[in-house]
């Protein structure tokens, strides 16, 4: 079978969907909100589009509605594991809609595993045992607000007792590509508290169009306006310890939150930049 429904997925299922799928399917089995989709399994790429892999891509897209806007993401074996996360390294698609434009995103993702940037990623990783593959995750698109990432751990440090939140307007592109400035915040992990808040100057955001995402300037009275209130930030620590509690190790979240205030997480995988401490083995 080509493609699953991303709540079907467990662990267990990354080897042959990916591990971006497969993370997902268990933040879905651990009760977090995350929207729905399919994920299309590593091997289909070996049958690249033929009319069996679009038949089932196709019938698994519109099962999701009459033409949603979806966003198409690599999901490659191995890919946000503990020992690499591929961060940044295969492309993903936004706001695609139409059976068409979703053939095309998947068949773009699949040629980015032996793009310039992944390749290069994988040499310094050094020599592995297998071929690399590639499944895709196709979800439907949360029309954000406000969007961002968070680490369940002081990504610097370590430090296990902090949340770190980074949060821009729009579409989470702006802050995982640095285009802008985001607001932080470091919360206790243990009481919610906010012990550091630093609102950044966040000037352009990526919002829906016709063909895509669409950058945009940010009007002048949210430029420098916080993004978040603390109602927004407790939810966030919350869904942030059930995370963590779930994978049993600390996590490198994407989350969005709707135009209706709804918080959903886009993505989890195990943080992987903590520096060792000092007097710890390798």
């Amino acid at each position: 079978m080509h493609t699953r429904p991303l709540a079907d997925l467990r662990s267990a299922d990354a080897t042959g969907f990916g591990g971006k799928s497969a993370s997902l399917g268990e933040l879905i089995a651990g009760g977090i909100p995350v929207p729905p989709g399919f994920a299309l399994s590593a091997d289909a790429r070996a049958e690249p589009m033929s009319a069996t892999v679009r038949e089932a891509l196709v019938a698994a897209y519109e099962a999701l509605g009459d033409d949603p806007p979806v966003a198409v993401r690599s999901s490659a074996i191995g890919e946000d594991s503990a020992a690499a996360t591929f961060a940044g390294q295969h492309e993903t698609y936004l706001w695609v809609r139409g059976a068409d434009a979703v053939c095309e995103a998947v068949k773009n993702c699949w040629a980015s595993l032996h793009g310039e940037r992944a390749t290069s990623y994988r040499e310094r990783l050094g020599p592995a045992g297998e071929a690399p593959a590639m499944g895709v995750a196709v979800q439907l698109m949360v029309d954000a607000a406000v969007s961002g990432v968070m680490f369940t751990c002081n990504p610097v440090s370590g430090d296990p007792s902090t949340i770190a939140v980074n949060a821009s307007w729009g579409l989470g592109v702006a802050v995982v590509e640095g285009e802008v400035t985001p607001d932080e915040y470091r919360m206790s992990k243990v009481t919610g508290e906010v012990l550091q808040r630093t609102v950044g100057r966040k000037h352009l955001e990526y919002t829906p169009g016709p063909k895509g995402a669409v950058r945009r300037d940010v009007p002048d009275d949210r430029i420098e306006a916080p993004c978040l209130d603390d109602a927004q930030l407790e939810a966030l620590v919350e869904f942030g310890r059930r995370v963590e509690v779930h994978f049993g190790r600390p996590q490198d979240i994407e989350w969005a939150i709707d135009r209706e205030g709804e918080l959903s997480l886009l993505q989890s995988r195990p943080v992987t930049t903590m520096r060792k401490k000092s007097g710890t083995s390798e």
